[in-house]
C-alpha cells in the first residue's frame, strides 16, 4: 500500500499536461523549419490522428470550439435548425447551433453514467411531429463513450443527423450490437465527431481542436470553411486567372491551427494509449478506494463501453464521484492542496439559456447531479503518493 504524505508543496490540480522533451524537441524543429502555419505538419497530424481513431478524414483547427461551430455549419445549421443535447457538458456543445442561429432542447441524463438519456431524447422527439428537430448531439462526457449505434438508429427513425462531442474521448469506444469494438469518433454512426486538445485533455497542443468524417462531402465543406470560405482547387473554381488566383465561395472562419502545435499533437499522440492506460489504472485504484464507502457514489461505465470479458472503453478524461455535501469536500480539498473540480454547471440554468426559455427545474437529473459532483485529480503524471493522498483526504472528509 502506498503511503500518503501531507501535501504542503505542491499542489494537486484536476488535470494538466504533461510535456517531455521529445514534445520540445518537435515544437522547436518546426520553429527551425521554412512553414510555421499552413505547412506540412498539419496534414500529417490529420492523418495521424484519422488512423487513431479509424476515421476516413480528420480536419484540425484552432481549438475545440471552433472544431464543433464548422460541424454545425458543414451540417448545414441554420436559423430554422432545431437540435438536442445534454445539458450536462461544456457550454460549447451548445453554443456551437446559437452561433449559426439554430435553437438548441435539452434533454436530461442517465444519473448512472451522466451521459446523454436516449430515452428521454426519444420522448422529445416523439412529442414533436417529425421534421420539428433536424440533429443531436450526444457528448462522451467525461471519456464516457455514448452508445452512438442506439443514437443512429434513432437519428434514422426520425431523420436526423448525429454530431459527436468526442472531446473528451480520444482513445475511448464502445462496444456495437455485434460484439465490434467502435471508436470514438470513427464516423461509422456520427455524421461528424470534433475532439479537443486543450492542455487538460489526452493530448494536448495547447489549444487546438479536430473533426473527423467518413463523408468526402464534408470534409472538403471543413477545408473550405476552415479558411474564410476560400478554395484554391482549379478543379472547385468558378474562374481561375491564374497561379496567384484563390476564390472565396462563402463565408467561412480563420479556424486554422499552426504547424508547431501540430507538431506537438503529433508527438503527443505517439504515447495517447500509454496516457490512456496509465489514466484507466488511476481510475481502478479511486473505484477500489471509494467504492465500497458510505457517502461517496461513483459513476458507473456505460454498458455499451464494457467488453465481455469486462474491459472498459471508457476514456476516463475526468473521474467524477458524487457526495451530498460537495462544497464542503471541494473547500476541504483545496484546504489540503488539492485542486478538484467541478464538471459542470448544467448548461440549461445558466442566464443565457434561461433567457431563451430554458429554466432551472426543467431536467432534475442532471441539477441533482450537479448538486452532487466532483472531479479529482485524474491525469498521467498523477504519482501513486498523490493519488493516495487525494483518496485519504476524501475519505478524511466524508467520514467525519
Amino acid at each position: 500500500m502506498i503511503k500518503s504524505e501531507p501535501n504542503t508543496q505542491n499542489p494537486i490540480p484536476y488535470g494538466r499536461q504533461h510535456i517531455t522533451e521529445a514534445d520540445i524537441e518537435a515544437v522547436v524543429a518546426t520553429l527551425r523549419s521554412d512553414l510555421l502555419t499552413q505547412g506540412p505538419k498539419v496534414a500529417a497530424f490529420e492523418q495521424a490522428f484519422a488512423t487513431y481513431v479509424g476515421a476516413t478524414y480528420a480536419v484540425a483547427v484552432s481549438n475545440g470550439t471552433a472544431a464543433l461551430h464548422l460541424a454545425a455549419l458543414a451540417l448545414g445549421v441554420n436559423e430554422t435548425t432545431r437540435i438536442i443535447t445534454t445539458p450536462i457538458t461544456f457550454v460549447a456543445s451548445a453554443n456551437c447551433v446559437r452561433y449559426c442561429g439554430g435553437t438548441v432542447a435539452f434533454a436530461d441524463i442517465d444519473p448512472a453514467t451522466a451521459l446523454l438519456d436516449i430515452d428521454k431524447v426519444r420522448q422529445l422527439l416523439e412529442s414533436k411531429p417529425k421534421g420539428y428537430y433536424q440533429g443531436i448531439i450526444p457528448v462522451d462526457f467525461a471519456g464516457n463513450p455514448v452508445d452512438m449505434e442506439a443514437f443512429r438508429q434513432l437519428a434514422d427513425a426520425h431523420g436526423l443527423w448525429l454530431l459527436e462531442d468526442a472531446a473528451h474521448a480520444p482513445g475511448g469506444y464502445f462496444h456495437d450490437s455485434n460484439g465490434e469494438r467502435q471508436m470514438c469518433g470513427n464516423g461509422q454512426f456520427a455524421d461528424l465527431a470534433i475532439f479537443s486538445f486543450h492542455p487538460v485533455k489526452h493530448i494536448a497542443t495547447g489549444e487546438g481542436g479536430m473533426i473527423t468524417t467518413n463523408s468526402e462531402a464534408h470534409y472538403q465543406k471543413l477545408l473550405q470553411l476552415r479558411t474564410h470560405g476560400i478554395t484554391r482547387d482549379p478543379e472547385r473554381m468558378e474562374e481561375n486567372h491564374g497561379g496567384w488566383y484563390m476564390e472565396m465561395q462563402e463565408l467561412g472562419y480563420n479556424y486554422r491551427i499552426p504547424d508547431m502545435l501540430c507538431a506537438l499533437g503529433i508527438s503527443q499522440l505517439q504515447r495517447a494509449d500509454t496516457g490512456l492506460a496509465r489514466r484507466k489504472g488511476i481510475a481502478r485504484i479511486y473505484d477500489a478506494a471509494f467504492g465500497e464507502v458510505a457517502g461517496i457514489k461513483t459513476m458507473q461505465t456505460a454498458a455499451a463501453s464494457l467488453s465481455p470479458a469486462g474491459d472498459t472503453g471508457h476514456a476516463y478524461h475526468l473521474y467524477i464521484i458524487r457526495v451530498q455535501d460537495r462544497k464542503g469536500l471541494y473547500d476541504f480539498l483545496r484546504e489540503n492542496q488539492i485542486f478538484a473540480q467541478v464538471h459542470y454547471i448544467p448548461a440549461h440554468t445558466m442566464p443565457y439559456y434561461r433567457s431563451l426559455g430554458s429554466s432551472k427545474g426543467d431536467f432534475p437529473e442532471a441539477e441533482y447531479y450537479y448538486a452532487e459532483c466532483l472531479s479529482l485529480p485524474m491525469y498521467p503524471s498523477l504519482t501513486q503518493e498523490e493519488q493516495a493522498f487525494v483518496i485519504e483526504k476524501v475519505k478524511e472528509f466524508v467520514g467525519r
